[in-house]
């Protein structure tokens, strides 16, 4: 057979492998945004393996679906397992991309939200601050990414005690995200349901009243009524004189993905 035929065959085979994968991959992801993340464990730890033995342990593909079986073992509850996974994950693409390429600063986010939501808040802050103010050097202020940082930063000072600056955080990340985006976006309701939360933990009650009331109508009008975010605003909104309710503030920050 000819030296050029084979490698065709090759190639053809290649690009076949990277379609499961991909097809793999989508189906876990699915699986977890349907809530079912158990279900989606199994299927995304098959496609990693089929990434590392068919494309390699370095390839960018590769290191996308690592890091996104790290965020769904987390969300399943196997906690130890998505800390070490996204930790994995920040290391290979220091190492693969360097420190400040968006795929490293998106592994440092996830895995600094992880922190903070299991209690390592130190380490919460310190990782979530550093890329937020990375992001906004590279990135701009009100960039979609950067605003997630923010928002993450914002959660893991409140977690750490520090809601006064939080709120300020979150202030001044909203004022920026309203004025590029208008109101009626999922970052700016992100930001405005979480500095009512934060309002409502100090006793601002009136003042998060408002805030709740203006982030469910706007989430009704992009999302839905029926929608769950729209659901947890309103839930949010009958509790906002109750300063418990909103202890586990950062609901919905949430763990960050990447497509791929």
């Amino acid at each position: 057979m000819p030296p050029w035929t084979r490698n065709r065959r090759r190639s053809h085979r290649t690009i076949e492998i990277a379609h499961e994968i991909a097809a793999r991959h989508a189906a876990g992801i699915d699986l977890w945004l349907s809530g079912r993340p158990e279900e989606a464990v199994p299927v995304l730890e098959e496609a990693l393996e089929g990434c590392r033995v068919g494309m390699g342990e370095d390839d960018p593909v590769t290191l996308t679906v690592a890091g996104n079986l790290g965020v769904v073992c987390f969300s399943a509850g196997a906690f130890q397992q998505g800390l070490d996974l996204l930790a994995a994950s920040v290391a290979d693409r220091t190492r693969a991309f360097g420190r400040s390429d968006p795929r490293t600063l998106t592994a440092v986010d996830a895995l600094a939200t992880a922190y903070r939501l299991v209690g390592r808040i130190d380490e919460a802050v310190t990782l979530s601050e550093k890329v937020a103010a990375e992001r906004a050097r590279t990135l701009g202020p009100s960039h979609p990414d950067t605003l997630t940082s923010r928002l993450g930063a914002a959660l893991a000072r409140a977690a750490a005690g520090d809601v006064e600056p939080a709120i300020g955080l979150l202030g001044a990340a909203l004022g920026e995200a309203q004025q590029a985006y208008g109101p009626r976006n999922e970052h700016v309701i992100a930001l405005r349901a979480n500095l009512a939360g934060c309002l409502a933990l100090i006793g601002r009650a009136a003042e998060a009243a408002t805030e709740l009331q203006r982030a469910a109508g706007d989430a009704e009008a992009l999302l839905g009524r029926t929608h769950p975010e729209t659901a947890m605003l309103f839930a949010d909104l009958a509790h906002a004189h109750d300063r418990s309710w909103f202890f586990a503030i950062g609901r919905m920050a949430g763990e960050g993905r990447e497509r791929g």
